[in-house]
């Protein structure tokens, strides 16, 4: 019965696109945006199955040519070869739970690969021939024409666990976060940072142990962030991405950890 039902939504939803429609959105306060931003973590790597693609009635998402449609995975497209379950789609359908009466927008804008340091203005990121910042920015600000940002959801770090990168790395996060805020006038906005990966048989080296850190201490230093922990969750084989359940858990911790700065 529980599938029927959800087969019925799933069918509702889509009807708009079979007749060539774009969904009815919802009025601009009552569409809370969650912009996704980061590396190959965020924008998922998970074995998609077909639950991940039914769509939650109050759950959209900003496609690469910037159309809202129902949420379903991947969300992203930084690597159409690789992407899949990513974080997004948990949280969302866990805050829109929490939250009746309000549309979840999420808004992909996830780099696979990316340093942070490619998340600065006019910075070509020549793996995805992209610009991860410039990108990001102008999807933002084309969601906002739409809803009302609610919070920067970030898990990226990676990258920069090398001796080149990692001593520079809460610097540069602080930076990116003091940035964003401003460029999309949202000073208080909320910005949730995720742990890396803690996969058995892939010790971390002190590198990753300092950019870490760096994310841990974030809520003490950054006013109106939060930080999630990856523990108990594993990786699908390679030791750098988590697995689909695991994102799955991922996503939900990232709400909770949203939700519970919300009622500060």
């Amino acid at each position: 019965m529980r599938t029927l039902r959800l087969l019925l939504v799933t069918l509702s939803l889509l009807a708009p696109f079979v007749r060539g429609q774009s969904p009815a959105l919802p009025a601009k306060e009552t569409f809370h945006l969650f912009v996704l931003v980061g590396q190959s973590n965020m924008a998922g790597r998970g074995v998609i199955t077909p639950a991940d693609n039914i769509p939650h009635p109050r759950v959209l998402m900003l496609t690469k040519a910037g159309a809202w449609v129902p949420a379903v995975d991947p969300l992203h497209f930084d690597k159409p070869a690789a992407v899949g379950v990513g974080l997004g789609r948990s949280f969302a359908n866990t805050v829109a739970e929490a939250t009746p009466g309000v549309t979840i927008g999420l808004v992909p804008c996830a780099v696979g690969g990316s340093p942070i340091d490619a998340w600065q203005p006019g910075f070509y990121y020549q793996a995805t021939q992209s610009h991860p910042w410039d990108d990001a920015l102008r999807r933002a600000k084309l969601a906002l024409q739409s809803g009302t940002l609610k919070g920067l959801l970030w898990h990226q770090g990676e990258s920069d666990s090398n001796r080149e990168l990692a001593p520079g790395h809460e610097a540069k996060l602080h930076n990116l976060i003091a940035r964003l805020r401003v460029e999309l006038a949202a000073p208080n906005v909320p910005f949730i940072v995720g742990q890396l990966g803690q996969f058995a048989g892939s010790p971390w080296s002190e590198f990753k142990t300092q950019v870490d850190r760096a994310h841990r201490d974030l809520p003490a230093k950054v006013p109106h962030t939060a930080f999630v922990n990856s523990d108990g969750l594993k990786d699908k084989g390679d030791k750098t991405h988590f697995d689909a359940d695991s994102y799955r858990d991922l996503g939900r911790r990232y709400a909770e950890a949203y939700l519970k700065l919300n009622r500060k």
